[in-house]
């Protein structure tokens, strides 16, 4: 009965294992901001102009992230957008307040999902590697905040 015990914990740490694995492999991209993210200390916040500095003093990865900025507002936009009218035409047909609820953060979210993909063609962000420019951008706020 032991011998059962321990195949069967080894069958299921195997498939927890593997499935780690999986989803490690399809979010790798995590691992860009890891280092920025695990720290002892955290960064401190930065504000507009702090960005507006980077924006300035990197020819390379200065524009990529005002777009991606810009695109954001856009995103946002499209979010208030899309939680108020769902809302709206949710506690004009039922009255319901609960119902209303939900449809204002479905509604939020499906809008900034659409001004995401909005902002992604109208700025054609798909031609551009906005993960470097964010992590550009950490890698600048990093050695500004430590002095170096």
């Amino acid at each position: 009965m032991a011998e059962d015990s321990s195949s069967s914990q080894s069958f299921l740490r195997r498939h927890w294992e593997g499935y780690k694995e999986f989803w490690g492999e399809r979010f790798s991209f995590l691992d860009n901001y890891s280092r920025f993210i695990k720290r002892d200390k955290p960064l401190p916040s930065w504000s507009d102009s702090d960005v507006e500095e980077f924006i300035a003093s990197d020819p390379l990865h200065g524009p990529t992230l005002r777009t991606a900025r810009e695109a954001t507002k856009i995103s946002a936009v499209g979010g208030i957008i899309g939680a108020v009218s769902t809302a709206g035409v949710t506690w004009k047909y039922s009255r319901s307040l609960h119902g209303t609820a939900l449809s204002l953060g479905a509604g939020a979210v499906f809008g900034w999902t659409f001004g995401q993909e909005v902002a992604n063609h109208w700025l054609q962000l798909y031609r551009l590697d906005t993960m470097a420019a964010q992590v550009k951008f950490m890698e600048w706020w990093q050695n500004k905040v430590e002095g170096q």
